[in-house]
């Protein structure tokens, strides 16, 4: 048995093995610097395991895994590829004697798929396992089913080190939970605020610097993303003391980049690592003893309405702030700068949510139907997948041709699991021609492999660059295109005749993300996508002059989302994708402009519109919805309802006030919504505004009233009032109490107040001059007659010397005239 180095976790591996002998599994939370990605496995190797089985040690990232494979090896005093392998995309160094197999969870996720038994496997480890990655909780989720159905003799442990142990161990069915002190030096946490208006990059220079005048040893810098990393090196070129060398770290690298950016600093220099998240977790960078945290990561979020991923900008967890800052004292002392005030890291969530519960879950519904579970919510996960996102991911499935109206896998769907892709660039490849099978394999493992072929928007571009570049990295990449082509050689595509158009970068695009088809839209670079999602490229992008283009990466705001990464879509191809999904429709619409209905022929692609061609004027039902679905934009002071239109709906507003539950409700909002069902019959064959005439409107309002409240209207809200001179004047129902304007001298004789109602609601009378000029309101008009009538007397008098104006009006001679003129 191979001595191994004592660590803390080291106290507890003896426990560890007996857990795992009695109960098949076990949970290990170990903080970082314990020992136990490295050790756990050499331990359990010798512990547990006989003959030639072996363990997977299931990593989260690459970079991760290749380092805790190395120093397993140093520990045996061998190489890589002996005892201990790795296994991971793009790179594969194992032999017959390896038992150790370090392996990402992407990875393992095939393996288990395509071997359920895990043929010679005694033990699954899966490490740091708090970071709930999707393949880390849906690889456990598989294991666990293995472990329960086909393989009872399966050990699994769960590894980490910032965990709820105990909820994982119910998961586990109630498995053991093992815990090791940590070995970590003292870290010193200091916090240094910033304006919010302040770039990160020019924040974190600043820090950089200060650490390098006061502070020894290298520097561990945490930003959130690629773009991020790159502008701070450039701020920091040129900027540095002599001695200081500055190596970016993020995933988009190669591996032997990484290799060099966690390597210790040579003797007599110091080293500033900029990275993201990669570096939070199994992984120690020796000589760091400074961590500058900016307090932000990026992280995938799945819009089900867009059926986009986007990456966005957030704070970290406390958890991740204080991994991020125990990086600091893994090798002695050492000082964590956050780049925030102290009182807002108790603001932080405690956990990074679980990825599951907010990306995309078509690879996951693919992949579980394959394995017999109809409902991914059926197997052991930590976290169940959204209801929603499921339902999203079906969809999604069923039009890439992937799943059956039942649900089940086509032939389609079976050849797209065969290939180690997710399911839009799975059907890409599965369904491009045989000519354009190769190109569609390098086309998606440049998407899925940053960085390949540059940075450039056009996928086209960094194809051709791609095909060129002879760098280890490129020529491992392309190889493995080589090996998906192959493996998809058997598949049928729809495109075989075609070969000459389906061979464009576009066009194989569109086999993928058939709802990111876009057309360019008014201002230079604005594209409107198939799903109706807006896109902007930079207008002096040369990808912004072509007229189509298929999307594969779009990031921010549904109206004008920035788009990543595009590839050019050319006319035939264009035509072709018509001829294949387009639809053509006769669309009848309102032009709200010349307030009539218009007719044109639609040809559309999902919610691009390629051309639109007028058609005659339109009649009929579609053109009579079309005219009311318009007039509802316009409201009701669009129709010409005229002097006794108006009148008419006034009058009968006033009853259904004064009557509420017995009357129609004939407010804005419910006429305006009821177009279809009181207007349209009354105006059969109108195609404008100007064929509904003041008539017809008026009988559509009528015909609302019950007929047996017809009658009633009449006698509750008379129209007119008959003045004893017999002359009939219009009441106005303007306001809650009706009124009626009247000369004077026409109410004479008049001994009781005009009332509506059945008599029980008085009008409010303007009392008028001979010239029409209001004199006096009253709602009392006797009253009127015996109190300040005298006074208003003598004002006409002397006004209006052509009239008479009689002491006791209540018992004159109503008149309309002057006095007769004398012979």
């Amino acid at each position: 048995m191979t001595k191994l180095p004592t660590l803390p976790v080291s106290a507890v591996l003896p426990a560890l093995g007996d857990a795992l002998s009695a109960n098949g599994a076990a949970v290990l939370v170990a903080p970082p610097g314990a020992g136990k990605t490295t050790l756990a496995p050499l331990f359990l190797l010798d512990a547990l395991l006989a003959g030639g089985d072996r363990i997977l040690l299931v990593e989260p990232r690459r970079l991760a895994a290749r380092a805790a494979a190395r120093r397993m090896a140093e520990i045996l005093g061998e190489t890589v590829g002996e005892t201990v392998g790795w296994r991971m995309r793009l790179d594969t160094n194992v032999s017959a004697k390896t038992r150790i197999e370090v392996v990402t969870e992407g990875v393992f996720t095939r393996m288990i798929l395509s071997d359920p038994e895990l043929s010679g496997v005694a033990l699954v480890i899966f490490d740091e396992f708090h970071e709930r990655s999707l393949d880390g909780d849906f690889g456990l989720a598989l294991a666990l089913d293995v472990q329960g159905a086909l393989r009872e003799d399966l050990r699994l442990l769960v590894m980490s080190a910032t965990l709820d142990g105990a909820r994982v161990a119910r998961l586990l069915g109630e498995a053991p939970v093992i815990e090791s002190e940590g070995r970590a030096f003292p870290v010193e946490v200091r916090y240094r605020d910033h304006a919010g208006t302040e770039r990160i990059e020019d924040v974190m220079v600043a820090a950089i610097r200060e650490a390098l005048a006061d502070e020894t040893g290298s520097i561990l810098a945490f930003l959130p993303g690629q773009r991020e990393i790159q502008r701070t090196a450039e701020r920091l070129d040129d900027r540095v003391p002599a001695g200081v060398v500055v190596a970016p770290l993020f995933g988009a690298m190669d591996g032997a980049a990484q290799d060099r950016a966690v390597r210790p600093a040579p003797r007599g220099e110091r080293k500033v690592v900029l990275a993201t998240s990669i570096a939070e977790t199994s992984l120690t960078i020796d000589g760091v003893r400074v961590v500058i945290d900016s307090g932000l990561s990026r992280r995938p979020r799945f819009e089900p309405a867009t059926g986009l991923s986007r990456l966005e900008t957030v704070r970290v967890s406390q958890a991740s702030a204080a991994q991020r800052a125990g990086r600091a004292g893994r090798t002695e002392p050492g000082i964590a700068v956050r780049l925030w005030r102290a009182e807002q890291t108790k603001a932080l969530d405690a956990f990074d949510p679980p990825e599951i519960l907010g990306t995309d879950l078509s690879g996951l519904v693919l992949d579980c139907v394959a394995w017999g579970v109809a409902d991914p919510r059926d197997l052991n996960f930590l976290d169940p997948p959204p209801e929603g996102a499921l339902n999203e991911a079906r969809k999604l499935l069923g039009h890439l041709g992937a799943l059956d109206a039942g649900g089940r896998l086509t032939a389609t769907g079976e050849a797209m699991r065969g290939l180690p892709l997710v399911p839009r660039l799975a059907r890409m490849v599965a369904a491009a021609p045989r000519d354009g099978r190769k190109t569609a394999a390098r086309l998606a493992v440049l998407l899925t492999e940053r960085g390949l072929g540059g940075t450039d928007a056009d996928l086209s571009e960094r194809l051709r660059r791609f095909a060129v570049d002879r760098s280890p990295r490129a020529r491992a990449a392309d190889q493995l295109a080589r090996r998906i082509a192959d493996m998809a050689g058997r598949a049928v595509s729809s495109l075989e005749d075609e070969t000459a158009i389906a061979g464009e970068p576009g066009m194989l695009l569109a086999l993928a993300f058939p709802d990111r088809v876009a057309l360019r839209r008014g201002a230079p670079g604005a594209y409107v996508l198939a799903n109706g999602r807006g896109g902007q490229l930079d207008p002096v992008e040369a990808l912004a002059r072509n007229r189509a283009l298929v999307v594969a990466e779009l990031q921010g705001a549904a109206r004008a989302g920035r788009i990543l990464s595009a590839a050019p879509l050319s006319d035939a191809a264009l035509a072709l994708l018509f001829e294949r999904d387009g639809e053509t429709e006769d669309v009848v619409t309102f032009d709200r402009g010349a307030k009539a209905v218009r007719a044109r022929r639609v040809e559309r692609l999902g919610s691009i519109v390629l051309s639109e061609t007028p058609l005659p004027n339109p009649s009929g039902p579609d053109a009579t919805a079309a005219l009311m679905e318009g007039l509802a934009g316009l409201g009701l002071r669009a129709l010409p309802l005229g002097k006794d239109g108006e009148r008419l709906l006034r009058r009968l507003r006033f009853v259904a006030r004064a009557q509420p539950g017995i009357w129609p409700d004939l407010s804005d909002e419910a006429l305006r919504s009821g177009l279809s069902d009181w207007l349209a019959p009354f105006v059969p064959g109108a195609q404008a505004l100007s064929d509904i005439d003041e008539g017809a409107l008026r009988e559509a309002l009528h015909a609302l009233v019950p007929g047996h409240l017809r009658s009633r209207l009449e006698e509750l809200a008379p129209s007119h009032f008959e003045a004893p001179t017999g002359n009939r004047h219009p009441i106005r129902y303007d306001d809650e109490a009706p009124v009626l304007a009247i000369r004077v001298q026409e109410l004479f004789g008049l001994k009781h107040h005009p009332a509506i109602a059945d008599g029980r609601l008085p009008l409010t009378i303007e009392l008028l001059s001979p010239a029409h000029r209001p004199i006096q309101i009253t709602r009392d008009l006797p009253g009127f007659w015996a109190g300040s009538w005298a006074d208003v007397r003598a004002d006409l008098r002397g006004r209006y010397l052509k009239h008479e104006w009689p002491e006791d009006p209540a018992n004159a001679r109503p008149t309309a005239r002057a006095k007769p003129r004398k012979a």
